[in-house]
């Protein structure tokens, strides 16, 4: 996705498939790369090492230079479980240090390094819990969601589940495939186009607004885990809003990303 910065954790005791992924630094190998959307791209990581993650976790990415400089930058990873190909979809920063040559330059087979998995507090588990969930991204904020939406399919958990995922234009929209997967085995979407909708789109186009979020979302009384995760402005926005409407922001999990990758 892009830069994570200020990722909100919390220490919860470990369990045994957590302790067999302690954080670490592993060899990987682009296998893998595809337009994600116009301005970002889809990276596909052969990890051999790699313990699995949860959906919702992440990892640091470091870039060596032949002269030995290095650069790394912490992205949302959108695959989950048991397996050595990790998937990554990062966006590109005007500017950036980073993610421009991930976007642009990095090709199959070449040898990146990775750190993880990490993060606790963001993750979310088929059958911790009945409560409903609720999904909140803006734009490539939904990248570690669309991992979360991704194994509630995959393992038919029971939990209701909702997304509500704010884009600029049709074309903006990551994971179009695996969304629509997820949406068939029961996630009730929204999509919000703030410059354009799709033709014969039922909203118009506009930017997302508190009643257009209070109508896509679990009531408060829902007692709903809900999860955001967006740039910094989009994150604050919605927790206000969320407060506003009686929701208790103090058990929501927010994960924020900024522009410096």
């Amino acid at each position: 996705m892009s830069a994570v910065e200020g990722l909100e954790e919390r220490i919860t005791p470990p369990t045994s498939a957590a302790l067999r992924r302690r954080p670490a630094w592993h060899a990987a190998t682009v296998a893998a790369v595809s337009p994600e959307t116009p301005n970002a791209r889809r990276i596909v990581l052969d990890v051999p090492t790699w313990p699995g993650n949860d959906p919702g976790q992440h990892l640091d990415l470091r870039l060596t230079a032949e002269d030995g400089y290095q650069a790394s930058r912490s992205y949302s990873i959108a695959s989950s479980g048991a397996t050595t190909s990790v998937v990554l979809a990062v966006d590109r920063v005007e500017d950036g240090e980073v993610s421009p040559f991930l976007v642009d330059a990095v090709e199959v087979g070449d040898a990146l390094e990775v750190h993880g998995p990490l993060g606790g507090w963001f993750v979310w588990r088929p059958g911790a819990s009945e409560r409903p969930v609720q999904l909140i991204a803006g734009g490539s904020g939904i990248v570690p969601l669309a991992a979360v939406a991704g194994a509630h399919a995959d393992a038919g958990d029971a939990a209701p589940f909702r997304l509500l995922y704010a884009v600029r234009t049709p074309e903006d929209v990551f994971f179009r495939t695996e969304l629509a997967r997820a949406e068939a085995a029961g996630v009730d979407t929204t999509v919000v186009y703030s410059r354009r909708a799709p033709d014969g789109a039922a909203v118009p186009a506009g930017r997302l607004t508190r009643d257009t979020l209070a109508a896509a979302v679990f009531p408060p009384d829902a007692g709903a885990l809900v999860y955001v995760c967006g740039s910094t402005p989009f994150v604050e926005q919605v927790l206000t809003w969320l407060g506003e409407l009686g929701h208790d922001t103090t058990d929501v999990r927010a994960e924020r990303f900024g522009g410096s990758a």
